[in-house]
C-alpha cells in the first residue's frame, strides 16, 4: 500500500470571476486591483492581475491605439481574463476599454462559458485623472508631445449600467477596494 505525503494545509478558494474595472487613465483602476488583490489572497483566492500596461507590453505589443487596435487588445485581454476564471482564478482586469462595444464583447464571452464578470466603472473626473497624472500622459497631451488621449481627445464611452460605479475621489483605495469586494460577496465570489 502506497501513502502520499501530507499536503500543506494551505487551501485555495477556487471561485472564479473576472472583474473588469474600466475607467479614465489616472482614474484609480490599478491601484483598486492590487489593493482588492492583496485583499481576496489573503481569504485563499487564486488572482491575478491583467495590468493593461503590462498585457499591451507583452501581448499586444504591435498594437496601435485605433479603434480596431484598442477592440483587439481589450478582446486579447476579456480572452485571458475568462479562461483565467473559468479555471478559478479571480481575474481582475484594470484596463481602461473606451468602447462600450468591446466591452460588451469580453462580457458577452463570459456569458457563453458561463463564467461570472463583474464590470467596475472607476468614474474618476477628467479633472482629478489630470491632477493626479500617474504616468504624465495630460501634461504631454497639453504640451501638444501626445494625441489620442481617452477622455480627452480620444472617446470614453461610460458604462451605462455598470455592476458597481466607484467615485475614487470621494473615498480612499480601502475603500474603494472594499466596494468591489462587498459586490463579490453579495454574488457569492468572495
Amino acid at each position: 500500500m502506497t501513502t502520499t505525503p501530507d499536503l500543506p494545509e494551505e487551501k485555495h478558494v477556487t471561485t472564479g470571476a473576472t472583474v473588469w474595472l474600466t475607467g479614465l487613465p489616472s482614474a484609480g483602476k490599478t491601484t483598486i486591483a492590487y489593493e482588492l488583490a492583496g485583499r481576496l489572497r489573503e481569504e485563499g483566492h487564486l488572482v491575478e492581475v491583467l495590468d493593461g500596461d503590462e498585457i499591451r507590453e507583452f501581448i499586444s505589443a504591435g498594437l496601435g491605439f485605433s479603434r480596431e487596435d484598442r477592440h483587439t487588445n481589450v478582446q486579447r485581454i476579456g480572452f485571458l481574463a475568462e479562461l483565467l476564471a473559468r479555471n478559478g482564478v479571480m481575474a481582475l482586469v484594470p484596463v481602461i476599454a473606451p468602447y462600450a462595444d468591446s466591452r460588451d464583447a469580453v462580457r458577452g464571452r463570459h456569458k457563453e462559458s458561463g463564467t461570472a464578470y463583474i464590470e467596475v466603472h472607476v468614474a474618476t473626473p477628467v479633472e482629478v485623472c489630470s491632477e493626479r497624472d500617474v504616468k504624465g500622459l495630460y501634461a504631454k497631451q497639453a504640451a501638444g508631445e501626445l494625441t489620442g488621449l481617452t477622455g480627452v481627445d480620444d472617446p470614453y464611452e461610460e458604462p451605462l449600467s455598470p455592476d458597481l460605479r466607484i467615485e475614487s475621489q470621494d473615498q480612499t483605495v480601502q475603500e474603494s477596494a472594499a466596494a468591489v469586494h462587498a459586490l463579490l460577496t453579495e454574488r457569492g465570489l468572495a
